[in-house]
Order: C-alpha cells, then structure tokens, then sequence
C-alpha cells in the first residue's frame, strides 16, 4: 500500500503558520489529512531550522517540506533529516552553501526594499501602509490589511544567516516563481531555481503572498510533489 508523506508547511518573514491557511483548505480537498504548519520564532535560522526539525522527527512516515519566501531558507538547512522526501519552495529562498537570504537580496534588490523598517528592538518591519502594496499586491485591501497587522517580524540580523549543508543538493525538489514578486526579486528566484535541478519549475503571475492569491496552483504543484515522493 502506498504511503503519502506528511506535509509540513513553512512559512517566511512577516507572517505565520497561518499564512498557509487557503493552501491548507486545498490540499484537504485533496484527501490530504496529515498537515503540519510550523510556528516559527523568526529569531535566527538556527532556531527556525530547529523547530521545524522537531516537528518533523514527530511523523512517524515521510514528510514533504514546503517552505514559503524565508521559510525555503529553512527547510534548505532542515530537510537533511532522513524521513524528508521532498522539498517544494513557494516564492523562496534557496541558498547554497555559505550563502544568506541577505546575500541574495543584495544580488537583485527587490522593488519593496525601501518598504522595509528596523525598531529599536532589532526587529525588521514592513511598514503597515505599505505592506498591500509590497508583500501582496494582488490579495483584497482587507486581506493585506490583515496581513500588515498580524505580520510578525523577523530579527534582522536572521538575514546574514547562512545555510551549512543545503537540502536540496540531496533530495528531489519543485519550485514556483513569482513573476510580479516585490519581496524577492523574480531574477533571484529564476537563479535559485535554475540551480536546483528542480523536477519542476513553474511561474504564476502573483505576488510574493501567492499561497495566498494562488492558492490552487500552490496545492496542485505540492500534491504533484507529493505523489512524486509516495512509495
């Protein structure tokens, strides 16, 4: 009898587990009942790749690692654990060795960069009057209303983290760009694919939220890896 893999979603800077909520409901309908999000503190790379790390040790079968925008930073540095079967990257990071998710910004920087402001605690925000316009562009206003006041803020020195052994140089992985993308520049995401060896690649036109606006071809693209990965 073939086995899916659990799913465990991995979400980025200035959100959370919730942000994966209509990809969530998708991948339901699809007779998906083994899902995970992650909570991740957003504290350090270390602290976030452990987290998600426990929570996969926790399956007892394969789990598919999903990672969104910092979260792919995560699941790269995370997805060594050896029940790890795949890794799918929404609009993501995907670091090689000795390289940071600041690193590559600073390779393309992306058009919402001047969106972004430090407090006095080391925290980096997106300022709230800007966040529909940067981060998802091509959600509701109240939907990027909400996202700008739930949004939770990475430590900004997180940025500089670097990936020790990246995942993805061991296990299959999918990855989906986004061409309108304001967070990332779409050119890194074509680089950080284009080196993945990736199964697949595909491109929706959507924000950097498209797990959120494309929520459909999101899922599709995860269950599509998924059965990849069923034994």
């Amino acid at each position: 009898m073939s086995v899916k893999p659990t799913i465990v979603l991995v979400h980025g800077f200035w959100g959370g587990a919730a942000h994966w909520a209509k990809v969530i409901v998708e991948l339901s309908r699809k007779g998906y009942t083994d899902l995970h999000a992650v909570e991740l503190p957003l504290t350090s790379l270390a602290e976030d790749a452990e987290r998600t790390k426990k929570m996969v040790l926790q399956q007892e079968g394969p789990v598919l690692l999903v990672g969104h925008s910092y979260g792919g930073a995560v699941i790269t540095e995370a997805g060594n654990q050896p029940n790890v079967v795949g890794l799918v990257y929404i609009a993501a990071f995907a670091p090689d060795a000795g390289e940071s998710p600041g690193g590559i910004t600073q390779e393309h920087l992306p058009v919402a960069a001047p969106n972004l402001v430090p407090d006095s605690d080391g925290f980096l925000w997106i300022k709230p009057d800007k966040f529909h316009e940067s981060f998802c562009q091509d959600l509701t206003e109240d939907e990027g209303l909400v996202m700008a006041v739930t949004q939770k803020a990475p430590l900004a020195s997180t940025f500089g983290n670097t990936i020790s052994v990246p995942a993805w140089k061991n296990k299959p992985s999918w990855y989906q760009i986004s061409s309108e993308d304001r967070m990332i520049a779409p050119e890194n995401e074509k680089r950080m694919s284009a080196r993945l060896g990736a199964n697949k690649v595909i491109t929706l036109a959507a924000s950097h939220a498209s797990l959120a606006s494309k929520p459909v071809e999101v899922a599709a693209l995860i269950d599509e890896a998924a059965n990849a990965t069923t034994k």
